[in-house]
């Protein structure tokens, strides 16, 4: 039998006792948990998960091993992994490393045989919550004393973008994109890149004037960790590019959109995590099964005057899911399109942003 030598101990008071896997580490972070049953790689490697701790709901993880072609970024940035049952025997041709080695390597500890069902209904019922990651000898006390001692940081952003502008170039590339940096995942730069794009991707402080500078066919708003409300700097540029470029966001993106436009966000009790989310294009009435990972929403309510239009929503709890302004080529989802892990509904929305930066090029070749 495994050695119980990690336990977990929730804001709640809860405590579960398991076998460590990953690295030999303590962690303290807010707890979430993601219901894909697949895709723990790209989960893993999300720098939207900074500093989280994230409970897996699928019971058996590690069983396909990492492939060095699915990662979203080359270092990870999560508190933790909490998981039912953690395999490092992985069967996959493709396999080139264990999840435990990939956590191992980036200093996130996991944590494995404990009650993830349990776990997870407290989330449901009781919303996201901090937890500690610790050795067993820690006691309860002392771990709640720096459970409530921990506050959310409000830099993740400014951790996980990049330092540098860097290029992501295509063969035969007809559009050139700018993409600001909020803790882009790698498939959205991939899927950029399949529908023609060189994207240079920038820092998430870079001024307006410098990506104007760059002459950009179009300007795409990246995922990222954290409060929306934290990243004043895209906030502000975006309140000076809107209108003179086509614009796409998706997830954090599209909260600091609607903050730029005047709308409102606010935290969600537990979030959306996974690869199963109902969500009704309104324009057309069809239905999407979505993949998403966020802790913030768009208020549908606070959209009234400020020039954005609710596009999509999500059927299990109404929330704003995507938003457009028609006349000043801008639109953006809470969702992630590139479907990386999940279903593959979504992918015209990159068709979509194409179109946008076609239809300013042949303006402004008649003006």
């Amino acid at each position: 039998m495994a050695t119980l030598n990690r336990k977990l101990v929730m804001e709640n008071g809860s405590e579960f006792l398991g076998t460590g896997f990953g690295a030999d580490a303590e962690a303290l972070c807010e707890m979430v948990f993601n219901t894909s049953m697949v895709g723990y790689q790209e989960i893993v490697t999300d720098p939207s998960y900074t500093g989280q701790m994230v409970v897996m709901t699928y019971p058996l993880i590690g069983n396909y091993g990492v492939t060095d072609e699915d990662y979203e970024t080359r270092t990870p940035t999560m508190g933790a992994l909490v998981v039912r049952e953690y395999n490092d025997l992985p069967s996959n041709f493709r396999y080139t490393k264990t999840l435990g080695e990939l956590l191992e390597e980036n200093g996130i500890p996991g944590i494995q045989g404990v009650d993830t069902r349990k776990i997870n209904r407290m989330i449901r019922n009781e919303g996201s919550q901090r937890a500690l990651l610790c050795s067993p000898q820690t006691t309860r006390e002392e771990a709640l004393a720096r459970i409530r001692a921990y506050a959310y940081p409000s830099d993740v952003v400014s951790r996980v973008s990049s330092k540098k502008k860097w290029y992501a170039r295509t063969p035969n590339a007809c559009y050139n994109v700018v993409c600001i940096d909020c803790g882009v995942k790698l498939s959205i730069i991939r899927k950029l890149r399949d529908h023609d794009c060189n994207v240079l991707v920038v820092p998430y402080d870079t001024p307006a004037e410098t990506i104007m500078s760059f002459k950009p066919d179009g300007l795409f708003l990246s995922n990222g960790p954290g409060d929306p409300e934290d990243v004043t700097p895209v906030i502000d540029t975006l309140r000076i590019l809107r209108g003179k470029l086509p614009i796409f966001g998706i997830c954090l993106g599209h909260q600091m959109i609607a903050l730029a436009y005047g709308a409102k966000t606010f935290k969600m009790k537990f979030g959306h995590r996974g690869g199963n989310h109902p969500v009704m294009d309104l324009r057309t009435g069809k239905i999407e099964i979505t993949s998403q990972n966020h802790s913030f929403a768009v208020d549908v309510d606070s959209l009234q005057g400020t020039g954005l239009t609710l596009t999509h929503q999500n059927l299990l709890d109404h929330t704003a899911e995507g938003m457009e302004c028609v006349k000043e080529r801008l639109f953006s989802v809470q969702y992630h399109p590139e479907s990386a892990p999940g279903p593959q509904d979504s992918a015209y929305l990159f068709d979509r942003f194409i179109d946008l930066m076609n239809d300013a090029r042949e303006e402004q070749t008649h003006a």
